[in-house]
């Protein structure tokens, strides 16, 4: 049986700064026709910038729909037809001021797929230049130094919560060590 869904017909509900919610129609490989919420989002990256002792650079602010202060890898959302690996340069430099060497594509996934189009990529930032962080207007965050190790057993005691930031963390973990 092939697993697919055909969107029948689609209606915007919302259109805001950063998602727009459709209610589609969709018939269902039986034939069957369900309804669908879908928020469509642009996408984003992630970056673990990583120096050479193996400190790892993550930004801790507050996420309102959350309700709490997290410690994320610094991250942002992507601009319409921007590149993965152009914006990966852009937010490193605007929450951390870094500038790599090197940026490796560790991948992507979905963030939740059951709802939402939003698809962020992740990437290793290494061999780091230090500069000036310029977050954008509105944008209050704090960047910590962390191990690598450290974070790896605070993602596996469940301290660190962030789902982009627990993926990156052992994405990179595992690559740094293959790499020697």
């Amino acid at each position: 049986m092939e697993l697919l869904e055909k969107t029948l017909d689609s209606e915007e509900k919302y259109r805001g700064v950063i998602v727009t919610v459709t209610l589609d129609h969709a018939q269902l490989c039986d034939g069957r026709t369900v309804l669908r919420e879908v928020v469509h989002h642009s996408g984003g990256v992630s970056v673990l910038p990583v120096d050479d002792e193996g400190y790892c650079y993550m930004v801790r602010q507050f996420r309102y729909p959350a309700g709490e202060t997290m410690l994320e890898i610094p991250a942002g959302k992507r601009e319409k037809g921007e590149e993965p690996l152009k914006c990966a340069v852009r937010e490193l430099s605007e929450e951390t001021g870094f500038t790599a060497d090197r940026l490796v594509d560790l991948g992507h996934f979905y963030a939740t797929p059951g709802y939402c189009s939003e698809v962020i990529h992740v990437f290793l930032a290494t061999g780091l230049h230090p500069g000036k962080s310029h977050p954008d207007d509105g944008e209050f965050l704090n960047v910590e130094k962390i191990h690598l190790d450290e974070l790896t057993e605070m993602a596996m005691r469940g301290e660190l919560i962030d789902a982009k930031s627990v993926i990156a963390v052992l994405k990179a973990k595992r690559f740094l060590e293959a790499e020697g």
